[in-house]
């Protein structure tokens, strides 16, 4: 009798944490995440990259199925983004940034939604505060995030497009005026979360 008490009492046990096992927060991390700057100029296209974004955060998965992103926060260095044409470049796109009182750029999530593509491709649709060279904006981003069940990981890659005076910046100039660059710029990011 004891023993089928014990049973009884273990398999309940089972039973009431099964949606622990079966629903949950996946809890991810990464401080390698690439980010690029594509821009135009009167002289040239130019690009900045960086491959030091950190970002955290909070996935909700269903089975092996990701169901909603709770929570989402990225960070990256200003001048860790480096120029492919160069230190000048580099000196005044950090002036352009503001870098000096503040050298951070980040994105916190406010809300999303998550709609599959195939079993383990999402698309993600959230909004959140974008803050560059101090100015701080409500902003929609879309990505595709890949879910790897085997792994708990997460691969998320996207655009956005903005205009650098919509954040305070002036878009750079040097040799007294001669070379503009355009407000215009795209933002593209490559994360592995895990």
């Amino acid at each position: 009798m004891k023993i089928m008490k014990h049973l009884t009492i273990a398999m309940l046990g089972m039973i009431i944490s099964m949606p622990f096992f079966v629903n949950g927060q996946v809890k991810g991390s990464s401080t390698n995440g690439a980010i690029s700057i594509f821009g135009t100029s009167t002289l040239h296209d130019w690009e900045m990259t960086s491959s030091q974004g950190r970002c955290e955060a909070t996935m909700i998965v269903t089975g092996d199925k990701l169901t909603s992103v709770a929570a989402l926060v990225f960070n990256i260095t200003s001048e860790t983004l480096k120029s492919s044409k160069g230190s000048i470049m580099d000196r005044i796109s950090y002036k352009a940034l503001k870098t000096a009182d503040n050298p951070t750029i980040s994105f916190v999530l406010v809300s999303s939604t998550l709609n599959a593509i195939d079993a383990t491709t999402y698309q993600f649709k959230g909004t959140g505060n974008l803050t560059i060279a101090g100015t701080k904006k409500l902003t929609d981003l879309v990505a595709t995030i890949k879910y790897n069940a085997a792994e708990k990981s997460f691969t998320s890659t996207g655009s956005k497009v903005l205009k650098m005076t919509e954040y305070n910046m002036e878009p750079p100039s040097f040799a007294f005026g001669a070379m503009k660059t355009g407000d215009e710029i795209k933002i593209s990011f490559n994360l592995k979360i895990k």
